[in-house]
Order: structure tokens, then sequence, then C-alpha cells
């Protein structure tokens, strides 16, 4: 892992700072209390969230209530950025949850929880928060913490960073293991499952031999069973078969029953249309007859039409009308003749008063005899005339009266004979009726007595004579068929009970002897265990010292090679020599031994720098795989002097370091700084730091 860059607001006395990170040698350089360790600390905050001591009041800035903390760094090629914030509520300090977010790229991986973002940093750097503050990050102060532990101490700490302290604790752990499973194994020993082992294999193998025995009986009666059954099928399909054929004859029967009445009954039904047909026929016959003497009595009385002068065509009204004209005839002529028959009376009274008298019957005048007589023979020619003219006029009033009671007569014939007519085409016409009707009926009948004699027929052609003695045959086989098959099936459920409890008897069988075998498995596990148990604490006692001495020697080789780098070619060189205790000692050139409390301050320094960066070298080959790619410093430079060069032998040290990538160191001496590959200085104005990049 490389850091990229990191963002600080309201951290300590940072407002808001934003710092770069480049491969190589970086520093951070500045006076006391500009800000340079804050930068680390929060490092250390964006990765694992969790303060130093019990609280966060080191970390946020005075007066602030929310501060925030982005870090990205670099992981196999890929750029990962991580946001941590905090916020004080009440007076109390804790992170801010929401704030909490993790990403690759824009992609969000983790948020919100601490414990998903931890998951996710172990997966990606395979870097823990103890391996981080003890191997990577050299804190200020903790330098030479290693070195000046007492031995016990610092073999205990040592062992437990590179892992050997596990093989003690294991040992120790193991031993209660081991006593529980020789525990076990006597338990086992007097188990009566193993003991009756054999007892218990006899049972399951004679239950075994008789579940056999029923399964092939049972495959027996399975076949038996079958063929009864096939058998109880034919003798039931046989019964069904005739009990189908006798149900069908029977309903023939009745079909035939059912046609020959409906036979009958149309028969019957068209005898009897029959004789109604023929009595209706008769009476149109009759009603024909008469229609036509009817009819020719009306052309007899319109014939007397004619005798009057009239057309033989007319209507009854037509007639009606003539009749009336006639009759004002008549009355005309009738006035007329009474009006002559007067005429005459009065002349004859005027000729007798003439034969009596002497005077003008007219204007009563004297007369002479001529005139009278010429007068009396004027009046005689004059009632001569008038007794012609009554005489036409009777005559002409006989002949109309004839004609009027001729038209009167036939007015009444008509009458009479049109009306006998018309009621007796209503009549004829609703005979006609009745006897299409009947026609209808009797087709209809005569149809459905034809066709009922058609099925009648069919039916008796399907008719077919059926024998009771089958039927009942095939029901006794079907009886004897069921009864058969019912005791198969009996003595296979039997035979299936039995293997039930056969089945039961072995499963339990079983069960207790699988138990056997399982605990005569688990005994000889036990056993194997115990084996191993033993070979393992003897291993884990004799394997501690065998790995810690090779790790000593691999630490030697390590610390010298560091050292080298450190002092350089142009100084002296340092020989080390490492004991089982990981205690350093340098050895001069005349074989003496210096303990680190015996050193100098520079070379307790570079002796310390060189054993802690070996250290960490071990421990990261060891749990990842490679070694430090990054290497966070905290002020290296303590109880080094200017005067004598060590802090630049350190720098130059430091900048020629191949086997780490990044570091990244934080430290007040300008003269340190000058060496480094990147130079960030932080300065601070009014209680607030600010960071200027110089190179």
């Amino acid at each position: 892992m490389k850091i990229g860059a990191v963002i600080l607001e309201n951290v300590r006395s940072h407002a808001k700072t934003i710092i770069e990170f480049s491969d190589g040698f970086s520093c951070l350089v500045g006076g006391l209390g500009r800000g340079k360790s804050s930068i680390l600390l929060a490092i250390d905050f964006a990765l694992f969230g969790d303060p130093l001591g019990r609280s966060y009041d080191y970390l946020l800035r005075e007066g602030a209530d929310i501060g925030r903390v982005a870090l990205r760094f670099i992981e196999n090629k890929r750029d990962y950025t991580l946001w941590r914030a905090l916020r004080r509520r009440d007076g109390h300090i804790s992170q801010d949850m929401e704030q909490l977010k993790l990403f690759e790229g824009e992609r969000l991986m983790a948020e919100m929880k601490s414990e998903a973002v931890a998951e996710q940093l172990k997966a990606i750097t395979g870097i823990d928060r103890d391996l981080f503050r003890e191997v990577v990050w050299m804190r200020q102060e903790h330098l030479k913490e290693l070195l000046d532990m007492p031995p016990s101490e610092r073999q205990k700490k040592i062992d437990q960073l590179f892992g050997l302290s596990d093989y003690e604790t294991s040992w120790t752990n193991l031993r209660p293991t081991q006593r529980w499973y020789e525990s076990e194994k006597s338990t086992l020993e007097q188990d009566p499952d193993i003991k009756r082992i054999g007892e218990l294999q006899a049972q399951y193998d004679e239950s075994a031999k008789k579940f056999s025995w029923k399964t092939i009986e049972l495959e027996d009666l399975k076949r038996n069973l079958s063929e009864a059954e096939t058998r109880l099928k034919n003798a039931s399909a046989r019964v069904e078969d005739l009990e189908v054929l006798r149900r069908k004859n029977e309903e023939l029967g009745r079909k035939e029953r059912d046609l020959t009445s409906t036979v009958k009954s149309a028969e019957d039904v068209s005898a009897r249309i029959s004789k109604e047909i023929q009595r209706h026929e008769s009476r149109i016959k009759k009603m024909e007859e008469d229609l036509e003497s009817l009819k020719n009595q009306e052309a007899a009385s319109k014939a007397m039409l004619q005798k009057v002068g009239l057309s033989a065509d007319q209507t009854l009204q037509q007639i009606r009308e003539y009749q009336d004209i006639f009759s004002r005839h008549v009355s005309s002529i009738h006035g007329e003749r009474d009006a002559v028959a007067r005429e005459v009376e009065g002349i004859s009274q005027k000729i007798s008063n003439l034969a009596a008298e002497n005077r003008c019957p007219f204007c009563l005048q004297p007369l002479s005899s001529e005139y009278k007589e010429d007068l009396v023979t004027r009046l005689s020619q004059e009632m001569d005339d008038r007794k012609t003219k009554l005489i036409d006029l009777e005559r002409n009033a006989m002949e109309l009266e004839w004609t009027r009671s001729t038209l009167t007569s036939t007015i009444s014939n008509l009458q009479t004979i049109l009306a006998r007519i018309e009621d007796m085409e209503k009549q004829l016409k609703d005979e006609c009726h009745l006897l299409s009707n009947f026609s209808k009926e009797f087709e209809d009948k005569r149809r459905e007595a034809e066709e009922a004699r058609n099925l009648l027929k069919a039916v008796q052609r399907e008719i077919t004579e059926f024998e009771i003695s089958k039927l009942e045959e095939a029901q006794r086989l079907l009886i004897s068929s069921h009864s058969e098959y019912a005791k198969i099936k009996g003595d296979l459920q039997t035979v299936e009970t039995q293997m039930k409890e056969i089945s039961s008897r072995m499963d339990s069988v079983k069960e207790r002897l699988e138990s056997a075998e399982r605990k005569v498995d688990r005994m000889l596990k036990v056993n194997r265990i115990l084996e191993i148990a033993r070979e393992i604490r003897g291993a884990y006692r004799s394997i501690q010292p065998k790995i810690r001495s090779e790790l000593v020697a691999y630490l030697e080789r390590i610390v010298q090679h560091e050292l080298d780098e450190l002092t350089g070619p142009e100084n002296a060189p340092l020989s080390i020599k490492i004991y089982e205790d990981y205690s350093p000692f340098i050895v001069s050139p005349d074989g003496q031994e210096r303990s680190a409390s015996n050193l100098s301050g520079g070379e307790r320094t570079f002796l310390a720098f060189a054993y802690r960066l070996a250290i960490g070298q071990l421990i990261m080959q060891s749990k990842l795989g490679h070694g430090l790619s990054m290497l966070l410093l905290d002020e290296p430079t303590e109880s080094l002097g200017r005067e004598d060069g060590s802090i630049e032998r350190l720098a130059e040290a430091i900048s020629r370091l191949t086997t780490i990538e990044q570091v990244i160191a934080v430290t007040h001496s300008e003269a340190f700084a000058e060496k480094a590959e990147h130079v960030t200085r932080l300065e601070k104005e009014d209680n607030t730091s600010n960071a200027v990049v110089e190179r």
C-alpha cells in the first residue's frame, strides 16, 4: 500500500489541508507544533478509526464540531479513497458513521459500518491496525522501544509479532483437549454397544436373512396377486359385457313395445282421421251442391232483371236504386192518374151540368144551343182524351208496379240467396280448412306410423337372444376371482406387515450397529488424535526454539544489511550479533560485544532504525508474502546530532532504501529534509497549519 494524498478538515491545527504524496522519500518539515505529526495521526484515523488513547480529543480541532479526513491510497495499481469524520455531540466526540465511505475509483465498496470497511481494507491491503502501528508507522519516541525492553519482554513481544508465542499458547491449550480425549477413550472402551458389536451383527444378519426370505415370498405373492387381478378384471369385464348386453336387450325390448304401441296408436288415429276426412268430404260435396243450387237461384233471380230491362250483372245496391227510381215513377204516375181521373170526373160533371141548364160552367153565362152543343162536344172530346190518357196511365202504372214488384221480389230473393251463399261459402271454407288439417294430420300420422314401423323392424333385427345362464355363470366366476384376489392381497399385506416389522428391527439393530461402528471409528480416531496430540505437544515444545533460532539468524542478516545501508560505505561498519532473546549486540573488530545500552546516541538510533526495519520486513514477508512498500517515520532523528553528520547519514541511508517504495518522514530537522526527494513545509499562522510544497 502507498499513500497518494490526504485531506484534513478541522484536525488539530489544520482547518483544511491537502497534501499529495509520491513514491520515494518524502519529508514533512516544520518547527515544533506546526502540525506535522497531525498528518500521520490523521492517516492512522482514516485507515482504522480507533483513537490512540481513550478518546478523540487529541484529534478534533478545538472549537470545531465536525472534522473529516480523506485518504487516497494505491494498492496493486488501483486507487482507493477512504473517508472518515468526527462529530462533537454534547461535549462528547465520536465517529460520524454516516460519512464513513470506502471507494474503489468511483465505486462505493462499503459505508456506515466500521466492521465492513475494516473487512474490505484488510482484504485490499492485508494490513490491520496492529500491523500498521507496530511495523509501518514508526511513531515518535517508539523507535528505541524494543531496544530498551528487558530481554524477556523483548522476546515475548517479538515472539508475538512473529506468531511464535502461538506455539506456547497452543502447547498449553492442547493439554485440556488431550485430557478430554483420554476421558472419551475410556468411556468408549466401556460402551456396551462396542462390547456387543458381534452379537448385534449376528442379529442383523439373521434379520436380513428373514427379510430376504420374506422378499422372495412377497415377490411370489405380488406375481400371484397380479395374475389374480388379471383374472378378476377379465371376469369383471365379462360380467360387465353380459350386463351391458342384458341391459341393451331390455332397452331394445322396451323400445320394441314402445314402437309397437306407437304404430298401433298412429294407425288408430289415422283410421279415426280417415273417417273424419270422409265425413268432411261428404259435407263439402253436399255444401258444394247446395251452393251450386243457390247460385242457380241467384242466376234465375238475376234473369228476372232482364225482363224488366236491367242487365243481370247489377249489384244488389244498384237494383235497390232502380227500385227506388221505379217506386218514384209509380208514385208520380199514380198522382198523375188521380189528377186525370179528377179531371174526367170534373168534365163529366160539367157535361151533366150543361145537360141540365144552359149556363157556361166556366163563366156561368147563359149559352146558346149551338155554343152549348159545341162546348159539350169539346168537353166530351176532352173527356175522351182524358180517359185515353187515364187508360195509358193505368197501364203504365200497372207495368211499373209489376216492374217494382218484380224488383222487390228479386231483391228479397237475392238478399236471401246471397246471404245463404255467403254463409254456405264460409261453411265450405271452414270445412275445407278442417279437411286440410285432417289431411295433414293424417299424412303426419301415416308418416309417423311408417317411421315407427321402420324403427321397429330395425330394433327387431337388433334384438338378440340373451341367455341368463351365461350371466349367472360369469357372476359366479367373478365372485370366486374376487375371493381369490382378496385372499392373496390379505396374504400380501400380512407379509408386508411382517417385512415392516423385520425392517424396523433391522433398522433398530442397524442403527445400534452403525452407532457401535461409529463409536469404534471414533475410538480409533480418538486414539489417533491422542497420538497426534502427544506428537504435537512434543513438537510445540521443540519447534519454537528451532523457528526462533532460524528467525534470529535471518533477522541478524537483515539487520546487518540495513545497518550497512544506513552507515554507508564511507563509514566504519557496525557488526551485529543477535541472541535467542532477540537482544542485539555490536561486535567490535577485536570480538568484543556491546549492548544497545552501551552505544552512543547516534549508534543507538541507527541500530534501532535498522532493527525495527528488519523486523518489519520479516513480519510483512511472513504475513503478506512481500516486504514493506511504505514506511511512516515520526521524528526519526532523535538523539542524532548535526555536528557528527549522523542526521545526514540517516537521511541519505533512507533515500538509498531500494526495498521500500515510499517513505514519508515527519521531522523538524532541515538537514534531514535536505536529503528528501519531496519536501512539504508545514507552517502555522493564527493557530492554523498550512502546507507548502517546496519540491
